[in-house]
């Protein structure tokens, strides 16, 4: 079996000028089996004359055009049809006929120019062979010339119906390319943002509040060991991203999980922010993407608190049940007084997070306080992203 795989692989990265040759030689070979003779195309009532070395010229003209039916369809087309009409007139009728409607059929399908030219030079060329053979023998019949010349047009017909299928498919491809690509990079941006942002936030606001420390040397070297330990952080997150984006990576990069939220609580306590985390039921041993969620839910919120709420107290809630993650955040509105916060902010996160919560079927939704305090809240169901996950 992977030998015919690998003979088909071969076959198809071929010219395709050589694998429709075996067609032409095909048609050329059986238009000489005489119990075949009778099922050629006829058009008119010319008798048949035997088959003579005027005749193998014939037969060539008619089929070894199928060579190029793709590569040159208007050339195929042409030297076929020249080839079909001397046939006739001659009355050299073989198997080889049938080639005018393989002939039509690819035509109209790879022909990608001239597309009304070819049509209108064929119907003139048909009207005239219609007046030769009508000259020739004097009984042909106008019925049988319209229903051969509305098989060719059906057998056109066919070949551009293929050409807008293939076209229509084409495009369907292109778009599900170009959304895919576009959902990657939104993926890659937001993965970005959720792990760069948290740790420069926390380096900066740690640097900030490393300047009033002038005077405290032992608190001014916790500040920097904790900016050193974020940086470590930050680093190592990189690099686990940029291993899951390496297409040739062995899949055992980490994936932050809900059970780790204690560790980022742990982290954003060392930059100068008072959290308080209450956690109930127990976290997924495993990483899914109902825990990613909620860690980055988490991430986001506590970034947000630390940019435009540094030093005011914030709340952490999370609690686990069989069927879902729900988690809250909230900061209190007295933060901007120390004079560390980081100004700015584009909203991206929150957006992204919105759109990562209702991919899993559940509910994000954000609330501003009275006292300018700021409340996230996500909802996560652990039965979605269990499927989703095996699937």
């Amino acid at each position: 079996m992977t030998d015919l795989r690998r003979a088909l692989d071969r076959w198809r990265r071929l010219d395709v000028t050589v694998r429709d040759l075996p067609l032409a030689l095909g048609f050329a070979g059986l238009a000489f089996l005489p119990f075949l003779r009778e099922y050629g195309t006829q058009v008119g009532e010319l008798p048949a004359r035997p088959l003579d070395g005027w005749a193998v010229l014939v037969i060539a003209l008619q089929c070894l055009p199928l060579a190029v039916r793709r590569r040159f369809p208007a050339v195929c087309m042409l030297l076929v049809a020249a080839g079909f009409a001397a046939a006739q007139v001659t009355g050299y009728h073989s198997f080889a006929g049938n080639a005018l409607g393989v002939a039509l059929v690819s035509t109209g399908a790879h022909l990608g120019r001239r597309r009304r030219v070819v049509p209108a030079v064929l119907t003139v060329a048909y009207v005239a062979l219609a007046v030769v053979l009508d000259r020739l023998t004097g009984a042909e019949r106008v019925d049988e010339l319209v229903t051969f010349y509305l098989a060719m047009a059906l057998a056109w017909g066919v070949g551009v119906w293929l050409r807008s299928t293939r076209a229509a498919e084409a495009e369907r491809r292109r778009r599900v390319a170009q959304d895919t690509l576009v959902a990657e990079r939104t993926r890659i941006a937001r993965e970005l943002h959720d792990v760069v942002t948290h740790h420069v936030t926390a380096m900066v606001v740690q640097t900030e509040a490393a300047k009033y420390l002038t005077a405290a040397p032992e608190r001014m070297g916790r500040t920097l060991d904790a900016v050193t330990d974020t940086g470590r952080h930050a680093i190592a997150d990189l690099r686990h991203l940029l291993d899951l984006l390496d297409p040739g990576h062995d899949g055992a990069a980490r994936t932050p999980s809900a059970g780790e939220v204690r560790d980022l609580v742990e982290q954003t306590r060392r930059a100068g922010q008072p959290v308080e985390l209450v956690e109930d039921g127990e976290p997924a041993r495993s990483a899914d993407s109902a825990g990613l969620t909620v860690y980055r839910v988490v991430q986001e919120a506590l970034t947000n608190a630390l940019k435009h709420a540094h030093g005011a107290p914030t709340a952490v809630d999370v609690r686990h049940t069989e069927r879902e993650i729900v988690v809250e955040i909230s900061t209190a509105g007295t933060g901007g007084s120390s004079g560390t916060a980081v100004p700015g902010g584009s909203g991206r996160g929150l957006a992204g997070l919105r759109e990562r919560v209702v991919t899993l079927g559940g509910e994000f939704g954000t609330e501003r306080l009275d006292d300018a305090g700021f409340v996230v809240r996500a909802r996560v169901p652990r039965a979605y992203s269990t499927v989703a996950d095996r699937t």
